[in-house]
């Protein structure tokens, strides 16, 4: 017997001033930051001052808007009376800096700057993007410029790994490795010089002949100014985990209505259960309906054969086909969406429409928004 879950009222959410943070995640392919742009645009025209900001390094999100590009800063897209829609695209190497900058003497700044071992973890050191994502996302939330701020975070499961930031982070800064390094830095002068020789002598050498006197110079200098520039990132990194879990915060699974999309919006769901995340509910998007959707795909085939055999009609003949084809896609789909809501059945969903071509201006996100906030027909395509 087909479920009927409760209905997502993306309106509702998008109205409560007591939101101030839409978490948008999901896997690749379905969608998902035009549907953060969608409702970034929809807050906007519903009075609210609101921030997109993506994790994601391609240019959806600029495209989706009409855009050529996005930067680092906040860009004013659209106005609407009281309302007005920002954007922006998280560059990780640029928000990094900002940290050096903001947390370090300029001459200490530009020797961290300019250390090799920094340009290298700052631009592809494994969990930097989410280490970066959420010291973004607080400096956005702390400098109280916009009173809603919605994430489109990068595709596939990692689009929660920044759920993982200050774990990851303390384990990295409290590993033996970085804490010999440090150990000359925080005892200083001569000590210093003993300690590294007791706690390090026997790695410095094979070090040195593996990656040269030079690079472990270059990783002492920067471990060195861990403790005076980082110090409070990692401090940071945990009050942004935990405005994550406060009310204020509600998270938005977006999947398409297939087998493989489905299954990860199950598996961000029970995450985000797991670490009491606010989900408020799930986005199934480009759903496939039919506005003849009670001629069933089998009466529609069979009225095509009949056609097809007596040789007459065959436009006719070709449009019921079509239609046969699409019911069938439509059930297949209604399938995948049952399954999930007898995994999940209070989590809210909403359906928005298969649009007919790429979302591309602000007209087409308008569109999208008022699917969203509307719904779509959720009733089962007849079989028969």
């Amino acid at each position: 017997m087909s479920k009927t879950p409760p209905v997502l009222d993306v309106d509702a959410i998008l109205d409560d001033r007591g939101t101030r943070i839409v978490v948008c995640c999901g896997s690749g392919g379905v969608g998902k930051t035009t549907t953060a742009a969608a409702l970034g645009l929809r807050a906007a025209e519903r009075g609210r001052r609101a921030v997109v900001l993506t994790v994601d390094p391609a240019r959806r999100l600029a495209q989706s808007m009409g855009l050529t590009e996005l930067d680092n800063t906040p860009r004013l897209v659209h106005t609407a009376g009281e309302g007005q829609l920002f954007a922006m695209m998280l560059d990780m190497k640029r928000t990094f800096d900002e940290i050096i900058e903001a947390h370090a003497d300029p001459e200490r700044a530009r020797q961290i700057l300019t250390n090799p071992f920094y340009q290298s973890l700052s631009s592809s050191f494994a969990g930097t993007q989410e280490y970066m994502a959420m010291e973004k996302l607080g400096q956005l939330r702390r400098s109280d410029e916009w009173d809603l701020i919605i994430v489109d975070t990068p595709p596939s499961r990692s689009a929660l790994d920044f759920l993982d930031a200050p774990e990851r982070l303390g384990r990295f800064l409290d590993g033996r490795f970085i804490r010999l390094l440090m150990a000359p830095a925080k005892a200083g002068g001569r000590s210093a010089f003993k300690l590294l020789n007791a706690g390090f002598g026997l790695v410095a050498g094979a070090m040195t002949k593996l990656l040269g006197a030079q690079v472990i110079k270059d990783l002492q200098t920067f471990v060195s100014a861990l403790d005076a520039v980082f110090g409070g990132f990692r401090q940071r990194a945990e009050m942004t985990y935990k405005l994550l879990q406060a009310p204020g915060t509600a998270f938005v699974v977006v999947a398409a209505p297939e087998r493989d999309a489905m299954r990860e919006a199950s598996y961000f769901v029970e995450r985000l259960a797991e670490e009491r995340m606010p989900l408020a509910g799930l986005v199934i998007n480009r759903v496939h309906l039919s506005p003849a959707g009670g001629l069933s795909a089998a009466r529609s085939a069979a009225a095509a054969e009949d056609l097809e055999t007596r040789g007459e009609h065959e436009l006719t003949a070709a449009v019921l086909r079509l239609h046969a084809g699409r019911m069938q896609l439509a059930a297949r789909e209604h399938r995948e969406r049952e399954h999930f809501v007898s995994a999940h059945p209070t989590v809210p969903v909403v359906q928005v429409p298969a649009m007919p071509q790429d979302v591309h201006d602000l007209e087409g996100l308008h569109e999208i928004g008022r699917l969203l906030a509307g719904g779509a027909d959720v009733a089962a395509p007849r079989s028969a």
